[in-house]
């Protein structure tokens, strides 16, 4: 055992994730976040062998769902689908919330519509979290490997989003999807490993078995997320290599950060007399990295000791790693190996060649290779927020679609959205909209002013209401404001003339009306072009009407308030006015009423009098003659 610990460095140097690192990052006291999404239902669904559960899709995403037809007998056993019309918008994303930040592989699985109308193979692209890591080709419905699409990435602000990218040919389908936690170390390949990658599993393999297995058949744990293993039986089209397996233990197997089960090191291919040299090969994606991960253990009862079994691997035609001795590695027999490799390939195809260099013949257990893909960077987290509310402001029609990252991945940028990356920031900002002639019918917000680097907005001919927002003039690199043809209203806000930059402001044919900001009109017109004309009401420049006095709006509200308010007082006025004069005709009425008895016996009585006076003529006056006679008649 002694000689197994002198030889550590050794192995340190040749593995960068080896089984014998021992460390455990993750913490197995807890089960890792899990969860899978069965596209397309209504219920909760259990699968068969495992009792694997499913939960229901809801609240996720948009699209349609339908029956589906499962193209692979790798595809899980599920009846239903999500698929996204291209009418719906050509970007559709699931959005999955409260995922704890770490490290996850992330599994797709696809199938086709089970509908004869429909598009039977679309092809498109998916995304994780902005970045592109698969395209569905044409045929990947008839072949078993891509029928499903794997990912390793981190998880940073506690959300994921899956976005499927249509290319203009049938319908993007998803059948199910798998968010498994695994160690936050795992897949460490080397220097350029870490939150700023994406792994794309490109090839899976298990090697002398010959079936298909996932991590949980292979009596593997959840930390290890589930891989699935593709079953090879020979590497050879001649079948010149041979199958071996063996029932003992294999030591150094279930360690962090990759917890590779046992069972996987219990099979291997090896080589024969006939065909000593083991070759492996695979088309990928030219000018791309990628990670080679290899696993040996030495199994075969005729190798016992160290020497016996000496080979040198090959990465298209590069030694990766010479005079590979497993014995010598690991210190004893049956005992797991990992090895890793990063290579540069700039062709089409990845081959891998085991050649011995003395003893009898190469072996392998087992081989994966995942192409290394730079994550991209996001959009400025508040220029996205403002979009959305611009999208729902506008009214955008949903074939726009605007789900996801705005400028990633950067092969289906959102329509209408002009990009910029900020080597500052080291993240994309808008610099651009182009919505002209799209049938807008909403209005502009004022949120529109948090897309601080916009170069140029045109919104022209829509059918945009409302006033033009006073934040526009806060937008210090705005050069280009085109509003032209629209419905809006409203005076055009003294802020627009803070605009420095501004070189062409169009705000012709609209209903906006009042003066034209001296800051704008006085403007010198080199290299300028604004147009205000079209607009009924808007004065105070060559080309405008003149404008009379000028009052804010304020100042008009102010007036009409005023008016109102001496037009209900002369109302008030005239009621009490008229009930006051009611008030002294009915008391005029009433008291030539009481008094119409004692008029009348009065009148009598003068009447009287004057009577008498006329049958007695020799009677003195008063002043002249006898007055004792007055005092009797007057009683």
């Amino acid at each position: 055992m002694h000689k197994r610990f002198l030889l550590w460095p050794l192995l340190l140097a040749v593995s960068a994730s080896s089984a014998l690192l021992g460390v455990l990052a993750a913490d197995l006291s807890k089960e890792p976040f899990t969860i899978r999404i069965s596209c397309g239902s209504f219920d909760d669904v259990h699968t068969a062998p495992t009792n694997t559960l499913w939960y229901r899709d809801f609240g996720y995403t948009g699209g349609r769902f339908a029956n589906a037809t499962r193209p692979s007998f790798i595809v899980p056993p599920l009846k239903t689908l999500r698929y996204f019309p291209l009418s719906d918008g050509p970007e559709n994303c699931y959005y999955i919330n409260n995922v704890p930040n770490g490290h996850y592989q992330v599994r797709l699985f696809f199938a086709l519509v089970a509908d004869p109308n429909l598009d039977s193979e679309p092809i498109f692209d998916v995304s994780v979290e902005g970045t592109l890591f698969s395209s569905l080709l044409s045929g990947w419905s008839s072949d078993d490997e891509k029928t499903f699409a794997e990912a390793l990435v981190f998880v940073q602000d506690s959300s994921l989003s899956i976005c499927f990218h249509s290319t203009g040919h049938g319908d993007p389908s998803i059948l199910s999807m798998e968010v498994l936690q695994i160690d936050d170390n795992a897949y460490k390949f080397g220097s350029l490993w870490g939150k700023g990658t994406v792994l794309r599993t490109t090839k899976r393999l298990t090697c002398g078995s010959g079936k298909p297995a996932f991590d949980e058949d292979l009596n593997g744990i959840h930390w290890g997320g589930d891989r699935f293993w593709l079953g090879l039986k020979t590497l050879s089209s001649s079948s010149d290599d041979q199958p071996i397996s063996t029932e003992n233990v294999i030591a150094e197997t279930l360690l962090a950060p990759n917890f590779y089960p046992q069972s996987m090191y219990q099979s291997a291919i090896v080589g024969t007399d006939r065909q000593p040299t083991l070759s492996f090969e695979m088309d990928v994606t030219p000018n791309k990295n990628y990670s080679v991960w290899l696993h040996f253990a030495e199994i075969d009862n005729g190798i016992t000791a160290e020497e016996q079994r000496v080979f040198d691997v090959l990465i298209n035609g590069d030694t990766a790693f010479k005079d590979l001795d497993i014995i010598r590695m690991t210190g004893e027999r049956f005992t797991a190996l990992v090895l890793n490799k990063t290579v540069a390939v700039s062709g089409t195809t990845l081959k891998i060649t085991l050649q011995p260099v003395e003893g009898t013949h190469a072996i392998v257990s087992a081989i994966e290779v995942f192409e290394i893909i730079p994550a991209e960077m996001k959009t400025l987290t508040q220029e996205v927020t403002a979009l959305r509310t611009l999208k729902g402001s506008l009214g955008l029609p949903l074939r726009f679609g605007w789900n996801g990252d705005p400028c990633i991945p950067q092969q289906h940028p959102w329509s209408g959205v002009d990009c910029h990356f900020d080597n500052t920031k080291r993240q994309w900002v808008i610099d651009g909209l182009g919505l002209d002639n799209q049938g807008l019918r909403g209005v502009i917000p004022s949120d529109v002013s948090k897309l601080q680097h916009l170069q140029s907005i045109n919104f022209s001919s829509n059918s945009i209401k409302g006033n033009i927002p006073l934040s526009l003039g806060t937008i210090p690199g705005l050069r280009v404001l085109d509003l032209s043809f629209n419905e809006l209203n409203g005076s055009i806000p003294e802020s627009l003339g803070q605009l420095t930059s501004l070189q062409t402001l169009n705000l012709n044919g609209n209903d906006l009306s009042g003066r034209v900001p001296a800051s704008l009109g006085g403007r010198p017109l080199h290299r300028v072009r604004f147009n205000f004309t079209d607009n009924a009401g808007l004065c105070g420049i060559p080309g405008l009407h003149e404008c009379g006095p000028h009052l804010s709006v304020a100042a008009k509200i102010g007036m009409a308030f005023g008016v109102l308010v001496a037009f209900l007082f002369l109302v008030v006025f005239a009621a009490c006015w008229w009930k006051r004069r009611q008030n002294v005709i009915r008391g005029q009425k009433l008291a030539a009423a009481r008094e119409a008895p004692y008029a009348k016996s009065r009148t009598q009585f003068t009447r009287d009098v004057q009577m008498g006076k006329h049958h007695r003529p020799h009677e003195t006056s008063p002043r002249g003659g006898n007055n004792e006679s007055s005092p009797h008649l007057l009683a």
